[in-house]
């Protein structure tokens, strides 16, 4: 099985998530990432979903997909071809002995510090899931106390957009 991200536009309409992730969920794919917001014009939203399997069934999903009344493009994101974040906030213990090498860790990673306490901090990191994973790793033997991911957001590199093709074919269907 490999990993694919998906970049789904679809209408901004309640109810269109419960079908997209049920559609998944009747073929038995596991959804592994999933992150969905507004987009540039306020009736389309982006859904980034991240699901391994082998390519075959994927086209099958993806076909049925498309017959979703409220699914206006489905994009395979390339990972060279697309720029793919997720978010992180993890706090993790940080009393005064061993707060700077907290520090040290966090500025390495390129993270920001949002939050201080008397015995933990909370750090913000960006990036690709290995990027994030091995802050995770660096940050353990300081013992998390809590953390928090965000599903991968992805867009095409370069100055193409799928979102205005898709608003120009929306405009011409209603």
């Amino acid at each position: 099985m490999t990993s694919h991200t998906l970049s789904v536009l679809v209408e901004n309409t309640p109810g269109v998530l419960a079908r997209v992730a049920s559609l998944f969920s009747r073929r038995g794919f596991n959804i592994d990432s999933l992150a969905v917001g507004p987009t540039e014009h306020e009736e389309i939203s982006r859904m980034t979903i991240l699901v391994n399997c082998d390519e075959h069934p994927l086209e099958q999903v993806t076909k049925q997909l498309n017959k979703l009344v409220n699914v206006i493009k489905i994009v395979e994101m390339d990972p060279q071809a697309s720029v793919q974040r997720e978010l992180l906030l993890v706090k993790v213990k940080a009393d005064a002995d061993s707060r700077s090498q907290v520090l040290e860790t966090v500025q390495l990673f390129r993270a920001k510090v949002v939050d201080v306490g008397p015995d933990a901090v909370t750090v913000e990191a960006t990036g690709n899931p290995d990027k994030l994973e091995a802050l995770i790793r660096l940050l353990e033997p300081f013992g998390i106390k809590e953390l928090v991911q965000s599903g991968l957001v992805a867009l095409g590199r370069g100055s193409r957009s799928i979102t205005d093709r898709s608003l120009r074919a929306l405009d011409r269907t209603a």
